[in-house]
This record gives C-alpha cells, structure tokens and sequence, in this order.
C-alpha cells in the first residue's frame, strides 16, 4: 500500500471509536474464552466460532461485492488455509485449551510475547534487527518466565497450560511471519473469511478426533457460556477485526499497534473484576516487564527506514482475528 494511501484524514474521534473498540473488545476476548470453557468443549466451540465468523464474512462480501470477491485462486486458498492453520488451529487452539487451566489474565500476558517471536523469527531469515529490539525481546522473555517459573513451580497454574501457550504465541508468530510471504487474497476480509473457514473446520476436526464429541451435552451449557460464545462470534472475530482493517488504512501504524501493550491491561482488570482471577506480585513485574517489551519492540520497529522490513504493526492476542501486519493488510 502506498504509504499516502495509508492516512486518510479520518476524523479524530472515528479513530478513536475504532481503537477503543480494538483494545476493549480484543483485551476482552480471554474473558469470553474463559466463559465459554466453563461449560462447552473448547476445541469444538473455537471451531465453531471461527468457521460461523468466516461464514459470515462471507456471506457480507457475497451481498456487498458480489460473487468476484469470493473467487480465490488455488494458491489464495493454500495461503489463507496455511495461515489459517497457524494463527487458528495452532495459535487459538492452543489458547482456548490452555484457558482450562490458566487464568484469562496471565494467558493474555503471555501471549503478549506473539512479537518478540516474530523477531527471532526475522532474524532466523536474515533480516537485520535493531539493538533496541533485541534488548526489549530479552526483558520479555525474561517476563514471561518470572509469570511462568514461581506458579509453576508452586503449582498455582498447570505448566503445561503455561508452555501451551508459549506454543500457542509460536505458532501465531509462524503465521503472522509468512502472511507476508504466501500468496493470500488481496481482499483484507476475503483472506480473513479464508483463514477462518480453513482454521475453523481444522479446530472442529481437532475436537473431533480428541473426543470432545462426547463432552457435548447442549443441556449442560450454560447461558452465560453461549452468549460468550455469540460474542466472540460478532465482536471478537466480525466487527473488531473490521475496526482494525480500517485503523490499517486510516491512522498510522505506530498508532494502531499501540493495542499490542493495551489489549493484556484490559484482560488482566477484567479477569480480577469479572472472575476474582487472582493477582500477585510474580504477574505485576511479570506484565510490567513484557508491556515494556512490547513498547520497546513496536516503536522501534515504527522508526524503520522505507526499504527495510515493513512488519511493524504487531498482534499481542491469539484469539483468532488479530494478527501481525505490516504497513499494507494483507
């Protein structure tokens, strides 16, 4: 995208609509996954809300555009599906199995760390990295082991829902980094619709195969875990997601990363509000210092010359509709 192209003098208080409803929505994504697992299987609901989600991306470019807007190529569809898998299968999966175990707080800050790995993951490939990314990759890994050490080891929270999400936050960043290097539709909404079909049928295969089949037992759940479900359904995966690819080409992307540090505040007040999620002095310093991290890392990314890497924008949740981006949606 041109970068003139990427402003487009939208007026202060629409952008201001469209990030609040970015921070508070995708911060309060973790809660609703929470809910959710309270009565439902985890796999089978994420499948179901991803693929329903997608299902209904569709259908908006079907009635708004018309039939074009949904003839992708094979190769469009191999790109969105491979995306699709990691960001979806392997990034939400993850999230929403680890969420039985973890609190929606801690699991918002340590997928937190989804930039960090993209880093890594660019210098793997031989981009150059900047010194201030690398010392602010250091203080968040550093952070993601003071949550993960002291509660693990103490037995709090279950490791393995823990690395679950280190998992969760790799997979997302396999994603989020070779988005930008497959061929994906250029339609910002059809390659979503794309990447949640394919990752929603794989997660509600998943569950299938895992036996969650079993554990469907529609009289059992609750009121409070299918109207969280119908959230993240029209506000996590519709409409946020329809807010950001519009941030994208309204305001500056130094300004729309900024939910990268915002989103985790939000879970984590939420989940202590809402749940009674405990507090401690192990999650304070730990939040502290990936937040720090993750401010270090987007603004110094921001301050890269035209000709370098693009890849500035940077997704802190693994939810499901947000991901990395660089200075053109894909």
């Amino acid at each position: 995208m041109d970068p003139a192209q990427i402003t487009r003098r939208a007026p202060e208080w629409q952008v201001w609509a469209a990030l609040l409803v970015v921070y508070i929505v995708w911060g309060s994504t973790y809660l609703a996954i929470s809910v959710v697992d309270e009565t439902m299987p985890p796999l089978l609901a994420a499948g179901l809300r991803h693929l329903t989600a997608g299902t209904i991306i569709f259908v908006l470019l079907l009635l708004t555009r018309g039939v074009r807007a949904l003839q992708l190529s094979r190769a469009e569809w191999l790109g969105a599906g491979f995306v699709g898998l990691c960001l979806l299968l392997g990034g939400n999966g993850l999230v929403v199995l680890a969420e039985t175990s973890v609190p929606s707080g801690l699991t918002a800050l340590i997928i937190a760390i989804v930039p960090l790995f993209v880093v890594l993951l660019r210098r793997i490939f031989g981009e150059r990295v900047r010194l201030g990314t690398y010392v602010g990759v250091a203080v968040g890994f550093v952070g993601v082991a003071v949550l993960i050490v002291p509660h693990g080891l103490n037995g709090t929270v279950s490791t393995l829902g823990m690395l679950m999400l280190i998992g969760a936050s790799l997979s997302w960043a396999v994603g989020t980094f070779f988005s930008k290097r497959v061929s994906l539709p250029h339609d910002p909404l059809a390659s979503t619709g794309g990447q949640m079909v394919v990752g929603g049928g794989s997660l509600l295969l998943a569950g299938l195969l895992t036996g969650e089949s079993g554990q469907v037992q529609f009289e059992s759940f609750s009121t409070n875990s299918v109207l969280a479900l119908l959230y993240l359904v029209l506000f996590g995966s519709v409409l946020a997601y329809t807010a950001y690819t519009w941030l994208l080409q309204s305001t500056t992307v130094s300004r729309v990363s900024t939910y990268a540090y915002v989103n985790p505040l939000v879970a984590i007040v939420l989940g202590s509000v809402l749940l009674a999620e405990p507090l401690d002095a192990f999650i304070v310093i730990g939040a502290a210092m990936i937040v720090t991290a993750v401010i270090v890392v987007v603004r110094t990314e921001a301050t890269r010359t035209p000709g370098n890497d693009t890849t500035t924008v940077t997704d802190s949740t693994a939810d499901g509709t947000d991901r990395l981006q660089g200075a053109a949606t894909d």
